[in-house]
């Protein structure tokens, strides 16, 4: 069954909403630029000049009046055309690891999803933990976290998973707008968001990672990244399930028909296909990989890639020409683009002129682990709200952390995971394409994401409180110490 279609009143002022948006972007970006390049300010040329095309970066991506991995790919350019840096450092991201952990991790992402392998999973997981609104609940909520290791983008998750709740809010007999399928829909769509920056998977903590050794040469492990937030993790999975049933309680608690819409469901996709078992079996293999890291020493970047290449092989492979030309390259593109910017920063020393302006505040605010780390969430969480584009926020910002992070004594990769963490929390639906996409179906309204995203966002910055000073020290992710 298909998602109703929203209403076109709604559809057109936001379309005109963000016309507007961008025509302001895509003025305000160069001529803020050009403003700064010629500014008598008591700078360096050159960190003057890196800070003017920064500064249109920054702006294109929060305004979006293009693509961000065009803006990101453009700044490369302007970085190498106007002789800031030599070509390979202008463009030194795309030389990174990062940009192909994430392409080999997208390929393993669109075998699953097209294999119908993760489809199936969801109604086995449905199936195996119950057909009451509350079992079915919590099964979409795991069934998130699951998703997370085979498929590493949000808006895939949601894509997959939507059909499905859809299918099961008609089961039910009851309308788009009942609590139901309101709390269906919008823990889908909150979970996808969040789960992935607990896991060493999706865009933002992949870039995180990148950034990190990037910009410090420290390494994060597969496996040392989930142990970190595994706490956090099953934490989260209970704090999202009770908060949808506090809020949404259902107008019946039983599904019409119990397991058998399930077994009719899965029924429907017929026997366990050849491309499925070849797609898990890889699957498996690079979980089991990544998962023993710090035993074997491969690099994540290297099994992602390994694995993402072999299931786009003939034969041994399930994925076809049409389905790889059918992913976002420009995501990659903007990775790429990022960490070149944040080795432009460092190198022109433009980096440093940046922490003292934006970082000086925070300083005699930063006390221990407790008091720290949860100023840090909260100014991440805060800093969203400018950059609705996590990916932006990350981008722009994790440069700066880290280089406060190393020069004030502090760990800089628990910085940077804390920090990527922290944008997990949203309130509003621009804050993240994922929101948008879930918020399309039209399930539920923006009042309901306020709602559920404030009470998560609490309840996660709880959890950092404790997780940080007490947990992290005992598997050896110390707060301080570079």
């Amino acid at each position: 069954m298909a998602a109703a279609p929203i209403n076109i009143v709604e559809v057109r002022d936001e379309e005109a909403q963000h016309s507007l948006k961008s025509l302001v972007g895509l003025i305000a970006g160069p001529v803020l630029g050009i403003l700064l390049w010629f500014a008598p300010l008591a700078l360096e040329a050159n960190v003057k000049h890196t800070l003017a095309i920064v500064t249109f970066m920054i702006v294109y991506w929060i305004f979006e009046p293009i693509d961000h991995g065009l803006t990101a790919l453009a700044g490369c350019y302007l970085f190498w055309a106007l002789k800031i840096v030599k070509f390979e450092t202008a463009f030194a991201g795309f030389t990174d690891n990062t940009p192909w952990f994430l392409f080999g991790a997208m390929l393993m992402g669109v075998a699953a999803a097209q294999s119908g392998l993760a489809r199936r999973i969801g109604f086995i997981v449905m199936g195996i933990i119950g057909v009451s609104y509350a079992r079915l609940l919590l099964s979409v909520i795991v069934l998130v976290l699951l998703l997370n290791f085979l498929v590493p983008s949000g808006m895939a998750q949601v894509s997959i998973i939507a059909p499905m709740i859809i299918g099961i809010v008609a089961a039910f007999g009851v309308e788009k707008g009942s609590n139901i399928g309101r709390g269906l829909f919008i823990i889908l769509t909150y979970t996808c968001g969040l789960f992935n920056k607990m896991i060493l998977a999706g865009g933002a903590s992949i870039l995180t990672r990148g950034l990190v050794e990037k910009l410090t040469g420290k390494p994060i492990l597969w496996s040392q990244y989930f142990i970190a937030y595994l706490p956090a993790t099953i934490l989260t999975i209970f704090a999202c399930w009770l908060t949808t049933l506090w809020l949404y309680p259902p107008e019946k608690k039983e599904l019409p028909g119990g397991r058998q819409y399930l077994k009719d469901s899965l029924r429907a996709l017929g026997p366990w296909t050849a491309a499925e078992k070849k797609t898990l079996a890889w699957l498996i293999l690079a979980i089991c990989l990544w998962g023993t890291d710090f035993l074997h020493g491969i690099s994540p970047a290297v099994i992602a890639m390994g694995i993402g290449l072999v299931v786009a092989l003939p034969k041994v492979g399930v994925l076809t020409t049409k389905d790889i030309r059918s992913m976002n390259f420009l995501l990659i593109i903007f990775l790429g683009g990022a960490l070149s910017m944040g080795e432009v920063l460092i190198k022109t020393k433009a980096l440093d002129t940046m922490t003292d302006a934006m970082m000086s505040w925070m300083t005699p605010l930063l006390g221990g682990p407790f008091q720290s780390s949860s100023l840090l969430y909260w100014t991440a969480f805060f800093y969203h709200f400018v950059l609705a584009s996590e990916l932006s926020m990350l981008s722009t910002s994790l440069p700066v952390i880290l280089k406060f992070a190393q020069s004030h004594g502090y760990n800089p990769v628990a910085f940077a995971m804390l920090w990527n963490f922290a944008s997990g929390g949203k309130l509003f639906v621009y804050q993240s394409s994922v929101m948008i996409l879930g918020y399309a179906y039209g399930y539920f309204e923006g009042k309901d994401l306020l709602k559920v995203g404030l009470v998560l966002t609490i309840v996660e910055g709880l959890i950092v409180m404790f997780l940080v000073p007490l947990y992290w020290p005992l598997i050896g992710l110390q707060w301080t110490g570079n």
